[in-house]
């Protein structure tokens, strides 16, 4: 059995929905053993949120994008990996990463790109979405990757919709679907 670790901060609840979805399409597979960590507000986790990480074949970063990066208290998490950084703690396990923020583009690409390069400083397997995207004249706002993302997961949520309304179906099912794919590229890893 394989272990995935989804980690995340969420500053308004829809990065957590996203982050939901993703541990809804890991947790989707029997021979996969899942968690899910919440960053805090104070950018922290517990002793034991550490000891999980540790302990993963595969980690899933999650952040929102403020202002074209992640948000500070990923940040603070990200920085405070650097004692596993100066061991390869973690190398070699599967590393993915997901994004939400209010503008369709939102310069998404800046956060993920932040966790693909974390991922390569631990030394860690970086693995994107391998979906298609929705890019024909048919296709509608609640398809499979409609924004179009093979580097990581990406979602929407417009600035004033509640927590209950977004991401949409689209981006909750993408995130199943992502993290389904993890699950798979773990096992096929760690086999």
């Amino acid at each position: 059995m394989v272990n995935v670790v989804v980690v995340y901060h969420s500053g308004y609840g829809h990065t957590k929905n996203q982050a939901e979805a993703v541990f809804e399409g890991v947790s989707s597979d029997a021979d996969v053993r899942a968690s899910c960590i919440a960053i805090n507000h104070e950018g922290n986790i517990s002793d034991s949120d550490w000891q999980a990480l540790d302990n993963a074949n595969a980690i899933i970063f999650g952040s929102p994008t403020y202002m074209g990066m992640a948000s500070w208290q990923f940040k603070k998490f990200a920085d405070d990996t650097s004692k596993r950084w100066f061991s390869l703690a973690w190398k070699d396990k599967i590393a993915a990463g997901f994004t939400n923020s209010a503008s369709m583009n939102g310069d998404k690409h800046s956060t993920l790109h932040y966790m693909i390069t974390l991922a390569m400083q631990h030394g860690m397997l970086w693995t994107g979405t391998a979906m298609m995207p929705s890019n024909q004249k048919a296709s509608v706002r609640d398809d499979i990757n409609y924004l179009g993302s093979f580097a990581g997961l990406m979602a929407q949520s417009p600035a004033d919709a509640g927590t209950d309304e977004s991401p949409t179906k689209g981006d909750i099912d993408t995130a199943k679907l992502f993290g389904q794919r993890i699950s798979e590229v773990t096992k096929q890893w760690c086999s």
